[in-house]
């Protein structure tokens, strides 16, 4: 009986955990009404202000004379307009970046192909340096696997109306998204943060995030903010909150998008997917004291607290997930009625995640009645992820420091490639198995096991939620294993 409570008790107490963060999916659609029509308005031109671009790379030889070409392309005077390829690569991607530079140079552009001795402070080291000699009044940041838009200067440039703007952050596009189920599942994720997140946040006077990328920044605001920091995986987000506890106020553009590539392979993804999230949580634990003797409103504080602890649902969701099972045979045995009658409740966070992804992607795609489809593969991938994440969390909350992983590109570009595409390349290859999926693998048959046990006592309302547990932990697991196995290319 002892045992039976601690586990109804724990499991309660982790949909609790759930629900809140669940719910403020509630929070968002409510603001996305009410503040529908206060869109940011741009001037009807702009300075042609000498402008820095700043490219980080490490290892990208597959994509990186690509992006050099692209940037080139951008309509601005070149008299205008500094370039700086910050390498930090150890590979072919060296040479290649050099003789791009050299024929970039020759065609007349303000290009450097700036080196380091060592990897120091990783990305955000590299910017910090960079920035050491930006001869620009802005700066534009373009990660390796993205391609901007010609007018891309052009069309930011517009909305620094004022002295206090700091940074313009355009919408991502996911140049390959039709190129698998995982990248299709990716793109219906990450319309959330794109599509509803920062849009609301910034029309409602929230905090928002520059997303490492596709932004420009008043070089004097990351200057006046203290600069780029390396002590988080997340540089960008920490900066971006320095910044705007500093007074500054940044301008998110919807409509206006920067294409990129979405990882296509499972390891690539949940590194990346780990980094994004024991990052939040290191600047979390480092901004939210700030934050909360900041002179700025309570709602914002409220807001900027949910945005840098909303990870904490990945722990008490791989705790619910573990908990299922046992609570099935618990509920056949034990005269808990109530308990279980109370929580039909917590299906309120599972109707409130749902209506936040079904908005995202009503709003920018013409097909969302289609893209929707694939959201119980995302729960059910949401839950897989539980594990990895929850070790980025309980990282980031240790203190403990790790290297910031880069996310393998390989350039693929066309929407209508097919997911038999070959992706492999010089940077995906046999890998040592981490422990961590093998635990992935065994959660999957546990999961099986509540299954089972929910249909043979006929729990229906408990066989969505299992089989979904069941489905994640073993996708994410399987495809794992059968990536690290992959054979390199030479």
């Amino acid at each position: 009986m002892i045992f039976d409570e601690i586990v109804l008790f724990t499991y309660i107490f982790s949909l609790s955990i759930i629900l809140i963060f669940g719910s403020h999916g509630f929070i968002m659609i409510y603001y996305h009404h009410k503040y529908r029509k206060n869109n940011p308005l741009p001037k009807e031109s702009h300075d042609e202000d000498l402008i820095t671009i700043q490219l980080p790379m490490y290892n990208e030889m597959y994509v990186a004379e690509r992006l050099i070409h692209a940037i080139c392309e951008i309509d601005y005077p070149k008299d205008k307009l500094e370039i700086q390829v910050l390498d930090d690569s150890n590979d072919e991607t060296v040479n290649i970046v050099a003789n791009v530079v050299k024929q970039k140079q020759a065609e007349g552009f303000d290009i450097q192909h700036i080196r380091r001795t060592n990897r120091s402070g990783f990305k955000a080291g590299a910017l910090k340096e960079g920035l050491l000699t930006a001869k620009g009044k802005y700066v534009a940041i373009f990660d390796a696997d993205f391609i901007p838009k010609k007018n891309f200067l052009h069309k930011t440039l517009k909305y620094f109306t004022n002295d206090k703007i700091g940074l313009v952050q355009t919408r991502w596009e996911h140049m390959n998204e039709d190129f698998s189920i995982l990248t299709r599942i990716q793109a219906l994720a990450l319309d959330g943060h794109f599509v509803i997140e920062q849009t609301v946040r910034n029309k409602s006077g929230f905090f928002i995030q520059f997303n490492g990328t596709g932004g420009v920044w008043l070089k004097e605001c990351i200057e006046d903010a203290g600069n780029w920091h390396a002590d988080t995986l997340t540089e960008d987000l920490d900066l971006s909150y320095r910044a705007q506890l500093r007074g500054w106020k940044f301008v998110y553009l919807r409509d206006f998008t920067t294409p990129a590539e979405l990882p296509t392979e499972m390891n690539a993804l949940k590194a990346q997917q780990f980094r994004w999230t024991k990052g939040a949580i290191e600047t979390g634990v480092k901004l939210l004291p700030m934050v909360w003797k900041g002179k700025i409103p309570f709602r914002v504080k409220m807001q900027a607290t949910f945005n840098l602890t909303n990870n904490f649902v990945f722990p008490f969701t791989l705790l619910a997930g573990i908990l299922n099972v046992p609570l099935i045979f618990i509920k056949n045995a034990g005269p808990y009625w109530n308990f279980f009658n109370f929580m039909a409740i917590f299906v309120v966070a599972f109707i409130s995640t749902f209506l936040f992804y079904l908005f995202a992607q009503r709003d920018v795609h013409s097909d969302w009645r289609k893209k929707i489809t694939l959201f119980p593969l995302f729960m059910a991938g949401s839950m897989g992820f539980a594990l990895n994440n929850t070790r980025a969390v309980m990282e980031g909350l240790m203190n403990r420091k790790s290297e910031f992983v880069r996310t393998p590109k390989f350039k693929v570009e066309k929407k209508t490639d097919k997911p038999s595409q070959s992706v492999k390349n010089k940077y995906m290859g046999r890998t040592k198995v981490q422990a961590s999926t093998y635990v992935e693998l065994m959660l999957a048959g546990y999961c099986l096991i509540g299954v089972g046990a929910a249909i043979y006592f006929m729990e229906i309302a408990a066989l969505p939620f299992q089989l979904m547990f069941f489905f994640g932990f073993a996708t994410v697991s399987i495809m794992s294993l059968r990536q690290s196995f992959i054979k390199k290319e030479a």
